[in-house]
Parts: C-alpha cells; structure tokens; sequence
C-alpha cells in the first residue's frame, strides 16, 4: 500500500512537472489565448482595444519620413442635442468631425487619449481595397475578374476554387463562414484563436470547404473572403500587405504616428480587422478617400477606383445596406455618402457633398442590437447639419 502511495505520489510530481514546463515553453502562446477569451469583457475591453499587441502577434506600420500633415484647428462645432446621451449608450471613446480638412470637434472618452492606437476592427477592410486598387491602376492584377485562384493555387479545391476577385471584393463568394462574434464556436471566433495560438490563416481559408451559394450570386458578410483579397495581393507582387500599404498609402499621408497590424503565426497580417492607428490618423486616410483619392497634391489613389469601390455593388437585398468594395453605402445614401465600419462601434463616415469626415471609435459590447448601426448613422448625418 505505502509502495502504491509512493508512485502514485511520483507520478503526480512528474505530471505536475511536465504541467509546468509545458507552461513554461508555450506560455506566450497561452497568455494570448487567455488575453483573447477575455478580449471583450466589460472591464476589459476599452483597454484591450488600445493595446491588442497585448493579445496578438504584431507588425509595425512605418508612417514614412514625410513630415506630420496638418489638421488645423477650424471652428468649435456645437453638439446636437442627444450627442452626450448617444455617446454613453455606444461606448464611444473618440469621436472626431473633420471638415474642409479641419478638426471642427475632437473629444475622447472612458480613459482613451488622441495618442491612443485604437484597433479599428473591419475599417481595415476598406485601407485594403484603397491598396488593391492602386494595385489596379498600376497593373499588376489584371482584371477583378479574374478567379482568385489564379494569383493564389493554394485556394484551388477550397470552397474559394470558381470565386473571381470581384466576388470577393463584394462579399459575394458564396462561402459558408459563421460571422456571430457573440457565439465561442463560430467560424470568426475559432478564427482568432487560431491567430492567438500561432496558426495560419491562409491554411484556414484553405481548409473551407462548403458553399451556400453560387459565387456572385448573394451578398453576405463573410470576412475571411477580406483575407483572400489580401492572399491575391500578396500572390500578384510577391510582398506582404504591411509594406506595401505603408509605402503606397500610409507614406503619402503624413501620419503622427507609426501603426500596426495583428498577424498570424507566420507573420501575416489580418487584413480583415487588424490595423491600429489613432483617431487622427483614421481621420487623414478618410481625408484622402473623401478627395478622390488625393492628399496633399498627391493623388495617392486612383479617383476611378474610388468611386467604383465606393458604389453599392455587390447583390444586396432590397432594404439592405449596400456594399461596394470592402465600403458601406447606407440604404438611402445620397451622392457621396459611405462608410467604413468595424465591431463595437468603429467608424470612419464619409459625406463628401458637405467635404465630412467622421471617426468615431467605441467599446460598445450591445453593437449586434437591432438599429444600432442605422442610429448610428443618423446620428452622423445629424451631427453634419451643425456644422
């Protein structure tokens, strides 16, 4: 009996030692697993969203050796009434109003600063179409026509093998992907665990395998298709997204400060949702979008490009909100009105017939409520007729 207790009591110890040394050699990898299951949690979040290198793997976005653009200092705007109470409801921690290139309000909230990254979740998206379609004009994709599979062979046999770049662009691909952020085993979850424990996500889109729909047929959200875009760019110029878009977008910008992006285990960068940068800096990329395309003299991109992607494109239903490439255009936008959007309240609004601007950044974990978005944007437009 002593002899049983004797290995039974050894055995435990080398378990408990194997434990420990197991913990020792992964724990970067189990400390970020940790940091992303509690990435959203109420007393977390706001923090969590100003230091995601906290919880992912990053690469830095060098703003260049241009000299910091200016955003001069216009006229104080008056708030609308209701702005105070909209700002608490959303958890709203920047919100900054840009005209004629002008900061006309700048104001930040729940302990955030204008020197915060904010992560700017699926506004990444539309950095990656302005980027795609420099890329464009410069010839090195062909056509969006083409099959992605084309500038990346890997995709051949997944469920992206017959989608055409166009397909993609508009979120039209036909792929099944669960996009619920509220629900543990969905696809966009199982997503980032597979970022927080060193994983690849060109294998993981790779691996889908199942169809709900013929490609080009139906519209639905599905943000892995935002990650083939960026394989077919990476496929057709043999570079990775950071330093292409801190050479052909960010450098021309004038940024305050240098960003980054969360990537995978192999160093990728998440395109669909991983670009942190500050509130004014969101501002100067919206600046040039909102100008055709050009910024400071400099036509960064191709004003042609900008108002194909910006168009509702894609085959939404009727009472849909439109989507362009990788933009938002709202159900009853009028001419020049579109938007970038991201989870829990990240916003980068655009109204080019008053020559607008909005960032707004959030920490807001009822943003899946039914009519946020649309308050949102209502809430924009309003703060527009003060200016």
């Amino acid at each position: 009996m002593r002899r049983a207790l004797k290995i039974i009591v050894r055995s435990v110890l080398v378990l408990a030692l194997v434990i420990v040394a197991l913990g020792l050699w992964k724990r970067e990898e189990i400390t970020r697993l940790l940091a992303v299951n509690s990435l959203f949690a109420e007393e977390k979040i706001v923090g969590n969203f100003s230091n995601m290198e906290g919880a992912f793997e990053t690469t830095p976005l060098a703003r260049g050796g241009k000299a910091i653009s200016p955003l001069p200092q216009g006229g104080e705007m008056t708030l609308p009434a209701g702005t105070d109470q909209w700002i608490k409801d959303r958890a709203i921690t920047s919100l900054l109003v840009l005209q004629g290139g002008q900061i006309r309000h700048e104001s930040y909230y729940l302990g955030t600063a204008p020197n915060d990254r904010r992560i700017s979740w699926s506004v990444a998206k539309s950095y990656l179409s302005a980027l795609f379609g420099v890329l464009m004009e410069e010839g090195t994709i062909t056509s969006i026509d083409d099959p992605v599979t084309k500038y990346v062979p890997l995709l051949k046999g997944s469920a992206y093998d017959g989608a055409s770049i166009r397909n993609v662009l508009n979120m039209a691909s036909g792929v099944t992907f669960d996009e619920d952020y509220l629900d543990y085993d969905s696809d966009i979850n199982r997503m980032g665990r597979v970022i927080a424990l060193g994983g690849t996500l060109d294998q993981f889109a790779a691996d889908l395998k199942e169809s709900f729909a013929t490609p080009g047929d139906t519209w639905q959200y599905v943000s892995i298709d935002t990650h083939v875009v960026g394989m077919v760019v990476r496929g057709a110029t043999g570079r990775d997204v950071p330093s292409l878009l801190a050479e052909k977008i960010l450098a021309p910008l004038g940024l305050e400060r240098d960003g980054y992006y969360i990537t995978d285990g192999a160093g990728v960068a998440f395109v669909l949702g991983g670009l942190n940068f500050t509130a004014r800096d969101f501002a100067r990329f919206g600046w040039m979008i909102a100008q055709d395309g050009n910024y400071g003299g400099q036509q960064v991109v191709p004003a042609g490009w900008i108002a194909a992607s910006t168009r509702a494109s894609a085959p939404t239903k009727p009472g849909q909100t439109g989507y362009g490439y990788q933009w938002w255009i709202p159900k009853d936008a009028h001419e020049g009105e579109f938007f970038a959007r991201g989870v829990y309240g990240q916003y980068i609004y655009i109204d080019r017939s008053r020559d607008v601007v909005i960032v707004s950044t959030g920490a807001d974990r009822n943003f899946r409520e039914q009519g946020v978005n649309e308050s949102n944007i209502e809430m924009f437009r309003k703060l527009v007729k003060f200016l």
